[in-house]
C-alpha cells in the first residue's frame, strides 16, 4: 500500500487518496451494509452533489439528529467534500435543546435518523430557518438517485464540522472545525512509532460513543484518514460492543470510564473472546485506579488515556500504555504528554506562567485548536487569547517530565477553609469502596468553612451504603480537608448525553435561594 502523504489536509483527499490505493478496501460498516473506499468515494460525491442541488453552498449549514450511523458519516463527509458544515445533535437531548441548536445553526436542512420522525411533529412550527426534514430512507433515495457533478472541494481552513459543547452552564455553544483542525495534527507525528498513530492493515476501529461529541465522530474520522474501515454501532451498548468484538474483529474502540464499567458489570463481559481487541482508548473523564486494574485484567488490551475538548478537536495529551500499571504508578493519575505538535501553558489568575508543579489553568496551541464558537463572538475571545492559545478551564499542572496532571474543572473545584479541593480526587479515593458503584463529589454551604465536601453515591445492587463508613473508607486514602462531611445515597448519578455527570444538578438543591454556588 502507497504512502500517506501527511500533507493531505481535507475530506476530498483522503477519499482521493484511498480510492486509488485501496477502493475493494471496507470504508463504513453498520449492520449489514458495507461500503468500500470506492463505494463510499461515489456516495460522498453524489451527495455533495445532492446538497448543492438543494441550494446550500460552502459554509452553510446541515444538521443530523439520530443515533450513530453510516447515513451520518456518509453525509458528513459528503458535505465536507464541498465545504458545506454538517452539525449533528445529540440524540438524548430534550425537544427545546434540539429546536435550540437546530435555529442557533440557521441551517436549511435537517435530516433525522429512522427513529426520530416523530421530530417533524416534536418540534412543528419551532423551526424558522428549516426548510426541509428528511428522513432517513428518503436521504437514502435521493443520495442513490443524484447525479455526480463537479463541485468546489473545500480547503483546508474552511469549516466542515460544528459540534456543540456539553452546555453544563448556559446554552450549549456551536465550536467550528475545520479540515485542518481534524487532520493537520498527524503531519507531526507521522514519522513516529506511537501507540496513539500505529495502525495496522487488519484493524477494524469501533465507533460506540455519541456522534455528535467528538469522541464519536473524531474516531470515526481517525479510521479513514488511515483507510481503515469504521464499524458503526448505533449506540453503546454492552453486547453490541461485545458482539462487535467477537463477530466483525474490531481492533480498538474508544470508550468513557463510565462505559467500561458497565461492560465490567456484564455477566458476559468474561466469557467475551477479547484476543483481537488491541487499543482501548478511554478519556472524558476520570478513571479510578481500581476501574484500570479490573479493566486491563478482563480485556487483555493495551490502554491510551487521551484527554481533550471539543474546542481541541478532541485529543491533545495521551498516557501511552507502557505508563499504565495494574499495580499503580505516579504517571498513572496524570492525563499523560502532549501530542506531537501540541504545546501546553500551566496559567495563573494574573496570566502567568507558574513555576513547574504549581497547579493552574492549562492553556493548549495546536493545529487542533477550533476556528472559535458560532456567532459568539465574546464566548469566542474569552476562551481563545493573544498568540492563538485557549484556555481549557481545567485546572492542573507540569512535572519535571511534561506530563500533565489535572485536577478537575475550574469551575467544578471546591474551596473550604481557604482550600482548594478537586472532587476527581475525592471520588477515586472513594471508588471502591464495596457498597458504593459510583460517586460524585461536590461541593454545599457550609456557614464555617465557605463550601463543605459532600459525596453523592449511588449504592451497588443490594447493598445498603453507610456513610460512616465511606466517610472512614476516604479519610484512610486522602487528607481530611478533603474527606466528605456528609453522604447522600442517589439511586443514578445525572449525566449528560456524553457521559459526563451534571454536578450543576447535584449542587442545585443545596444551593436553592443563593445568589452564587460559592460562599
Amino acid at each position: 500500500m502507497g504512502a500517506l502523504n501527511s500533507d493531505i489536509l481535507t475530506f476530498d483527499e483522503f477519499l482521493a487518496h484511498w480510492v486509488k490505493e485501496k477502493p475493494d478496501g471496507p470504508a463504513l460498516l453498520q449492520d449489514d451494509r458495507l461500503q468500500s473506499y470506492a463505494d463510499l468515494e461515489q456516495t460522498t460525491a453524489r451527495i455533495a452533489a445532492f446538497l448543492i442541488s438543494s441550494g446550500l453552498k460552502k459554509g452553510d449549514r446541515i444538521v443530523w439528529i439520530g443515533k450513530n450511523s453510516d447515513l451520518y458519516f456518509s453525509l458528513f463527509y459528503g458535505a465536507a467534500r464541498a465545504g458545506i458544515v454538517t452539525v449533528p445533535i445529540g440524540w438524548r437531548l430534550a425537544p427545546a435543546e434540539w429546536a435550540y441548536i437546530v435555529n442557533d445553526t440557521q441551517a436549511k436542512l435537517l435530516f433525522v435518523g429512522a427513529e426520530f420522525e416523530n421530530i417533524r411533529a416534536e418540534l412543528n412550527g419551532q423551526l424558522p430557518f428549516i426548510e426541509k426534514i428528511i428522513g432517513e430512507a428518503e436521504a437514502r433515495q435521493s443520495i442513490a438517485a443524484a447525479e455526480r457533478t463537479e463541485f468546489q472541494p473545500s480547503g483546508p481552513d474552511d469549516a466542515v464540522l460544528q459540534l456543540y459543547t456539553s452546555g453544563t452552564t448556559g446554552n450549549p455553544k456551536g465550536a467550528v472545525l475545520s479540515n485542518r483542525n481534524l487532520f493537520a495534527l498527524r503531519k507531526h507525528s507521522s514519522d513516529l512509532d506511537l501507540a496513539y498513530t500505529r495502525w495496522d492493515e487488519d484493524e477494524v476501529v469501533l465507533v460506540a460513543m455519541p456522534c455528535a461529541h467528538i469522541g464519536g465522530t473524531g474516531l470515526g474520522i481517525m479510521a479513514m484518514a488511515s483507510g481503515l474501515p469504521a464499524l458503526i454501532l448505533a449506540e453503546f451498548t454492552p453486547d453490541g460492543v461485545f458482539d462487535a468484538i467477537e463477530k466483525n474483529g474490531v481492533t480498538r474502540l474508544f470508550v468513557v470510564p463510565a462505559a467500561l464499567h458497565i461492560m465490567l458489570q456484564s455477566p458476559r463481559c468474561k466469557d467475551v473472546d477479547f484476543s483481537r481487541l488491541k487499543y482501548i482508548l478511554y478519556g472524558a473523564a476520570p478513571m479510578p485506579l481500581e476501574l484500570l486494574r479490573q479493566s486491563i485484567n478482563m480485556f487483555g488490551a493495551e490502554f491510551i488515556q487521551v484527554y481533550g475538548m471539543t474546542e481541541t478537536t478532541g485529543s491533545i495529551i495521551m498516557l501511552p500504555p507502557e505508563d499504565h500499571d495494574p499495580k499503580g504508578n505516579r504517571r498513572m493519575r496524570s492525563a499523560g504528554k502532549p501530542l506531537p505538535g501540541v504545546e501546553i501553558r500551566i496559567v495563573g489568575d494574573e496570566g502567568e506562567d507558574v513555576a513547574m508543579g504549581d497547579v493552574g489553568e492549562i492553556w493548549t496551541r495546536s493545529s487542533n485548536n477550533m476556528i472559535g464558537y458560532w456567532n459568539l463572538t465574546e464566548a469566542t475571545e474569552k476562551t481563545m487569547v493573544d498568540g492563538g492559545w485557549i484556555k481549557t478551564g481545567d485546572a492542573g499542572y507540569l512535572d519535571e517530565d511534561g506530563y500533565v496532571f489535572i485536577h478537575d474543572r475550574v469551575k467544578d473545584m471546591i474551596i473550604s477553609g481557604g482550600e482548594n479541593v478537586y472532587p476527581a480526587e475525592v471520588e477515586s479515593a472513594i471508588f471502591g469502596h464495596p457498597d458504593v458503584l459510583e460517586v460524585a463529589v461536590i461541593g454545599v454551604p457550609d456557614d464555617k468553612w465557605g463550601e463543605a465536601v459532600k459525596a453523592v453515591c449511588v449504592p451497588k445492587p443490594g447493598a445498603t451504603i453507610d456513610p460512616d463508613t465511606v466517610i472512614a473508607w476516604a479519610r484512610e486514602r486522602i487528607a481530611g480537608f478533603k474527606v466528605p462531611r456528609s453522604i447522600d445515597t442517589i439511586a443514578a448519578l445525572p449525566r449528560n448525553a456524553s457521559g459526563k455527570i451534571l454536578r450543576k444538578d447535584l449542587r442545585a438543591p443545596y444551593w436553592e435561594g443563593r445568589d452564587r454556588q460559592v460562599n
